[in-house]
């Protein structure tokens, strides 16, 4: 027999998918809906992560529960995101702070090393698209940022010239629960797993020159990798 929370979901689902709720509608009171389906506050909230977790719904701190419009896709390809036809709007945070722990192992600098921090959250209309934290050496960080660049694909393009060309970017890529921080800058349910990437960028000189956390959440991400053979490769291991 399925539970309350489950009975809840399915039923919210079908006013969902049937547009008697639509896309952008504020749903009623968590408590008004707790006492439409008689239970208690926990569960209703339990039947509503369950539609969160689906994509379905977001909550909005202080304001509500909401209808999600249809979520566009996020695919990852080596280094950059690529929405389908869309424009993304960036807000860009930037902070000054010393290099400690994770951070000074990814730059390879010692602790207490000057960075600058860019925090990058982007949206594809009103809803949260994906969220980057970009970290430079104090040295290399721009005076200012001219428009809005292409986050968070990188500030390479930003850094003083001249400057050594980027050597390597080496990626790594996991799948895991969200912080706090991340589900509600994301507007998203912390039981969603979200893409986390983390890229770092090096110059030819052998110098850190970016380090990037990346993430986006799993309902609406996929990425892509391709490993091109060459002939001399192929030779090679002949």
């Amino acid at each position: 027999m399925a539970s309350r929370r489950h009975v809840i979901a399915d039923d919210l689902r079908a006013q969902i998918s049937t547009g008697h709720i639509k896309a952008g509608e504020r749903l009623p009171s968590e408590a008004q809906l707790a006492a439409r389906y008689t239970v208690s506050t926990p569960t209703l909230r339990n039947a509503l992560a369950l539609l969160q977790a689906e994509g379905l719904v977001e909550k909005v701190h202080g304001k509500g529960n909401f209808v999600r419009h249809p979520l566009r896709r996020i695919t990852y390809i080596g280094g950059s995101l690529t929405p389908a036809n869309t424009t993304l709007r960036v807000s860009i945070r930037t902070t000054k702070l010393r290099a400690r722990g994770q951070l000074a192992g990814l730059l390879k600098v010692s602790a207490g090393s000057p960075l600058t921090e860019f925090l990058c959250l982007s949206h594809d209309g009103q809803s949260p698209h994906s969220l980057a934290r970009i970290y430079i050496p104090r040295d290399l960080a721009p005076a200012e940022i001219p428009g809005e660049p292409s986050w968070p694909q990188g500030v390479a393009s930003l850094l003083p010239e001249p400057r050594p060309p980027l050597a390597e970017v080496q990626e790594s890529v996991c799948a895991r629960l969200p912080t706090p921080m991340e589900a509600a800058a994301l507007r998203i349910s912390s039981a969603l797993a979200v893409l986390a990437i983390t890229r770092v960028a090096t110059d030819t000189t052998g110098r850190v020159v970016e380090a990037a956390l990346l993430v986006l959440p799993g309902d609406r991400t996929e990425a892509v990798f391709t490993t091109h053979h060459t002939t001399e490769g192929r030779r090679a291991e002949e």
